[in-house]
């Protein structure tokens, strides 16, 4: 994630399985049962907005 440039770009899934720290294939697994970070698909791919995936993070947080 070192190449991120902008704040405006939306994160790969290969971003935030590097941000979160968990395999791309968990997030597949998220994404088909409804649970983790928002994301949305953009064509074929998923895509996840930094704010929001952060907002997310620090709810989970706050729960445990």
């Amino acid at each position: 994630m070192d190449n991120l440039r902008s704040i405006d770009r939306l994160w790969t899934v290969e971003d935030v399985s590097a941000y979160l720290g968990v395999p791309v294939k968990t997030l597949y697994q998220w994404k088909w049962r409804g649970e983790g970070p928002p994301v949305r698909k953009v064509g074929r791919h998923l895509r996840y907005d930094p704010a929001k995936l952060r907002a997310w993070l620090d709810n989970e947080e706050a729960a445990a």
